[in-house]
């Protein structure tokens, strides 16, 4: 029987169509990043843009990541519906995502986990020209070994119902949280650089942003929900604009990664 597999939609425009060209600038991003120790993260939060705009900034959350290359084994991917309209949180209906890095199959047991929940919908179309989950899945090829997807396009659903699916799947360490989102955009660049600086103090704070702050506001703050019930901790580990990378100052896209780890302290 066939096997359905979601295409690359956007290789070649947010990032490089060629495997050896991808690879190399994924070297080169992970090698530039900021660094930062601590923990493997339960949950990260990176921006979607074109990389060379956001991919320095997704970098700092991707190289902390891969000190759990040895047993990370599923990604639970959420990010923004951009073209499709969704009521609720879209599965694609494929066996498979494609990059030009290779497949990364579905985790077919975690998703029929989540069928039977009443805002997870199926939409192929939603996915098929979704950038947000897409642009993640070079990094996360790079930074871990073998690994299975669980990808969900966020439309119109509340933080209650993303906070249940994720509480669904979260699994163990073998389970890695991934949301996508940018901030602010199009502003001139000091006025985003507060707004996006106010938006981060929110999410260290584990309180919601707006959609107006974030574009993937409703996935984050499910994520933020989640992160409240179960003690994982914020961590900033970058935050800049297209203007400190490669655009203009007039009209600036606000970029943040964060990593969530779970309370070490264990004081509940």
């Amino acid at each position: 029987m066939a096997h359905a597999v979601r295409h690359p939609a956007v290789a070649g425009t947010f990032y490089p169509e060629h495997a050896g060209k991808l690879d190399y600038d994924l070297d080169n991003l992970l090698r530039r990043a900021r660094k930062t120790t601590g923990p493997v993260p339960k949950a990260v939060i990176v921006p979607h843009a074109g990389y060379i705009y956001s991919g320095p900034i997704a970098a700092s959350a991707y190289q902390r990541i891969a000190a759990g290359r040895d047993h990370i084994r599923r990604v639970v991917l959420l990010g923004p519906a951009h073209r499709v309209p969704v009521r609720g949180l879209a599965l694609p209906g494929v066996d498979a995502f494609e990059t030009p890095l290779g497949a990364v199959p579905l985790d077919q047991d975690a998703i029929a986990r989540l069928r039977s929940l009443p805002q997870v919908v199926e939409s192929a179309p939603a996915h098929a020209w979704e950038h947000s989950l897409e642009v993640q899945l070079p990094f996360l090829q790079k930074v871990l070994d073998e690994f299975t997807l669980v990808p969900l396009v966020v439309g119109d659903a509340t933080p209650e119902e993303v906070a249940e699916v994720l509480e669904r799947v979260l699994g163990g360490p073998e389970t890695l949280i991934v949301i996508s989102s940018d901030l602010s955009h199009y502003l001139p660049y000091d006025l985003a650089r507060r707004i996006d600086g106010d938006t981060a103090q929110l999410i260290l704070d584990l309180r919601p942003v707006s959609h107006e702050q974030a574009c993937g506001g409703t996935p984050v703050n499910g994520l933020l929900l989640a992160a409240r019930r179960h003690d994982l901790k914020p961590e900033l580990l970058d935050l800049r604009n297209s203007g400190d990378t490669a655009g203009d100052h007039d009209h600036v896209v606000g970029y943040a990664a964060f990593a969530f780890v779970e309370d070490q302290s264990g004081v509940h």
